[in-house]
């Protein structure tokens, strides 16, 4: 019992990465007994013989692998103190050795100290954005590395932790009508995280604010020649905010059919895309393809799992896929302000004296702003005052470079020494080429050999699975 009990007790993490040179040089026999130590669990005696070997032998060939187990001595000893150290010198031996291949190990183990620190969702979120943040450096920093493939999944994990803190913070906005607020949240979602498990929700919600500002529209008053009463629209306006709501409600539902098409909510797209009395969309059979593989590559708590779930800290990362490309870029944020502080349409234009408080973004963007939840814009709100009546327009910078200007014919061309016109340059082999992002939606595998044939019915039914229980219903409008 003594026995199992001492072997029970042994750091089995712990392993000697120079067991197999055999050398009795004394920096050799210094490093084999720190980790022998870190293995019976007496760390502070290990880095006590790491540090003496660091100290007496700095031309050591064994030097960077003390640097590095130092660092590990701390991470396996744990704790919150323990772990802050253990990245401390991680990021000092990266520093020291940034072009061994130990670095790469370092960083991952960075990444992994955030990982094991993350919280619940819809609790703080500051390890989750920082394990992020480390695993994209060790998928950017060092490529060809063989632990990219562990980064990648963990990151995809990751991800979908804060994708479900954006989507669980866009569906309390629109619970309660803040419609500006849902938009933003949810748009930047599906933007940054395409992989996430409940996108075809986000979606589906997102559709959903579209088509409330749309109901909340219709509410507001219509305005007489006078326009009276306050808070009114002119018909004209009505109408037009009505069909970009409604072209933007009908993007969202789109997208479902197309880059989700067998996921739950893709009926439900179908039914409103006929309420709205727009064109349903086909999927391709790749598209098919791709959603089916990030799906099957899912899987479901188990009970006990689920169990688990209320007492332990970490968060449940289950319907992460493992096949795909993570976001290793972030996208444009948005935000409430960005929505509502746009070109505003007011008194001027066809609302009543006290403004409705709708305003559009600029031309070329996908999200129009919705009004407040009261109706009503901020007073103090810099994007929502109507125009000066001696506003006078910008002077046009005569330095501006304007575009599509004719070239001159007289303007003097890079000759090479034969007096030829110089070819354009080669693309970079690492340059991204116009139209390329680097989402997993554009470098997934099962787009490589894309199939753009429409998918039929029976392609489509056959890659579903039965309807999930516990589909989160919507407020009626």
């Amino acid at each position: 019992m003594l026995l199992a009990f001492t072997v029970a007790c042994t750091n089995k993490k712990s392993v000697n990465p120079l067991a197999g040179i055999g050398s009795k040089q004394p920096d050799k026999v210094l490093f084999d007994k720190a980790m022998d130590a870190m293995r019976h669990n007496r760390f502070d005696v290990a880095r006590l013989q790491l540090q003496t070997l660091i100290n007496t032998y700095p031309d050591s060939e064994f030097i960077a692998r003390a640097k590095l187990a130092v660092g590990d001595s701390w991470y396996a000893e744990g704790g919150t103190a323990a772990l802050a150290q253990a990245e401390q010198e991680y990021d000092d031996f990266i520093t020291f050795f940034p072009n061994m291949p130990e670095a790469a190990e370092a960083q991952l183990k960075k990444a992994n100290i955030h990982y094991q620190q993350m919280e619940k969702a819809d609790r703080d979120y500051t390890h989750a954005m920082r394990a992020e943040d480390e695993y994209r450096k060790v998928i950017l920093q060092f490529p060809d590395s063989k632990l990219v493939p562990e980064a990648k999944r963990k990151l995809l994990e990751v991800q979908e932790v804060l994708g479900e803190r954006e989507f669980e913070i866009g569906r309390f906005y629109y619970l309660r009508q803040s419609y500006p607020a849902s938009i933003a949240r949810l748009q930047s979602l599906v933007d940054k995280y395409p992989l996430y498990s409940h996108a075809d929700e986000a979606l589906y919600i997102l559709g959903q604010d579209y088509e409330g500002q749309i109901a909340r529209l219709r509410l507001t008053p219509t305005c007489d020649v006078h326009g009276q009463p306050p808070r009114c629209a002119t018909e004209a306006i009505k109408a037009r905010f009505t069909e970009e709501f409604t072209k933007d409600a009908a993007t969202a539902y789109s997208k479902i059919l197309t880059r989700y098409p067998i996921m739950d909510r893709s009926d439900d797209a179908k039914k409103r895309l006929a309420e709205l009395k727009q064109p349903i969309p086909r999927p391709t059979k790749a598209e098919v393809a791709q959603n089916r593989a990030e799906d099957e590559s899912r899987h479901e708590a188990t009970v006990s799992q689920r169990l688990m779930g209320f007492i332990k800290k970490g968060p449940d990362v289950s319907g992460a896929p493992t096949v795909g490309e993570p976001t290793l870029v972030d996208s444009e944020p948005i935000n409430a302000r960005d929505v509502l502080h746009g070109e505003t349409i007011n008194a001027s234009k066809g609302f009543g004296k006290d403004t409705l408080g709708v305003a559009i973004v600029n031309a070329g963007t996908d999200q129009l702003p919705p009004s407040s939840a009261e109706g009503t814009p901020a007073a103090d709100s810099p994007g929502l005052q109507p125009p000066t009546a001696n506003a006078q327009p910008a002077t046009p910078d005569p330095n501006e470079l304007k575009p599509n200007v004719p070239a001159d014919p007289n303007e003097l061309k890079p000759t090479d020494t034969a007096g030829d016109p110089m070819p354009p340059p080669p693309p970079q082999v690492n340059e991204i080429q116009q139209g390329q992002t680097l989402t997993a939606s554009s470098s997934s595998p099962a787009t490589a050999s894309a199939d753009n044939t429409p998918a039929t019915d029976q392609d489509i039914s056959s890659s579903k699975k039965k309807k999930k229980k516990g589909l989160k219903k919507l407020i009626p409008f």
